[in-house]
């Protein structure tokens, strides 16, 4: 077992750096480890000071994490519905010692009002599973399935969580799938939840997109903006600045 971190590691996990004011995150290769789509998703969510910011299917915590770095928030909370993950989530809080910025919630989303009041929230985030029950599902009690499969909770189920607690006129910031763009909107539209920006992301400027960023306000009117298309690599399969600049380096302080 590895005993750094002041104890914190339990045998097979690893401490991930995370570029930004010198945290760290404990991950397990066994389970879901986040990815560039979580990354991106701290850069497009805009957090200002003094606002209160949820995240949805949280796991390991990273979101949380990284916004507490990048932004000026007043509090962040992290809603995890398996329990290994939101331990882990919770021992990276207290590595950092951000325990008096981030609260970690082992719950289910579908009852977030049990755990929350509603309309409390200034931002929530959400890098939820992509893929529905029907898409390549193999064991449904698989920490990696229940990451990836709707199995715990559905769009439907994230997007109507997100509005209920989100406050009149709070914003809603998202990454998935570009096949399921249609289904978002319209689904987010049923929640009340208007999209205000779309961003469209492309591993290589001649490839096909594989993500989508998107932006949703509660109570807002009609009318999204079509932001810039991100591309992630050069022609040379290296990180476009922009991205490099996401990812940041260990001096990263919120600005």
């Amino acid at each position: 077992m590895d005993t750094s971190g002041n104890g914190l590691i339990k045998e097979g996990e690893r401490l991930d750096s995370l570029q930004r004011n010198g945290y760290k995150i404990l991950q397990h290769p066994g389970r879901f480890c986040f990815g560039m789509d979580a990354v991106l998703l701290s850069a497009f969510a805009t957090v200002k000071p003094g606002e209160k910011v949820l995240d949805l299917c949280t796991g390991t915590g990273v979101l949380p994490i990284l916004l507490e770095a990048k932004t000026k928030g007043e509090h962040f909370t992290g809603l995890e519905i398996q329990e290994e993950s939101a331990d882990m989530a919770a021992r990276s809080v207290k590595l950092n010692r951000l325990e008096e910025k981030i609260d970690i919630v082992c719950g289910d989303l579908r009852e977030a009002e049990a755990y929350f009041a509603a309309a409390s929230f200034d931002v929530i985030t959400c890098n939820p599973p992509y893929m529905t029950v029907n898409q390549g599902l193999k064991n449904p009690n698989d920490a990696l399935t229940i990451a990836r499969h709707e199995i715990c909770a559905t769009l439907h189920d994230v997007l109507k969580c997100a509005s209920k607690m989100l406050k009149f006129g709070g914003r809603f910031y998202m990454v998935h799938k570009p096949d399921r763009l249609a289904e978002i909107l319209i689904k987010m539209s049923g929640c009340g939840l208007e999209a205000k920006s779309l961003r469209i992301v492309y591993p290589y400027a001649d490839k096909e997109p594989n993500m989508i960023l998107v932006e949703g306000r509660k109570g807002g009117h009609s009318g999204m903006r079509i932001q810039p298309p991100l591309i992630i690599y050069d022609e040379n399969g290296n990180y476009v600045k922009e991205v490099a600049d996401i990812y940041g380096s260990e001096d990263e302080t919120p600005e």
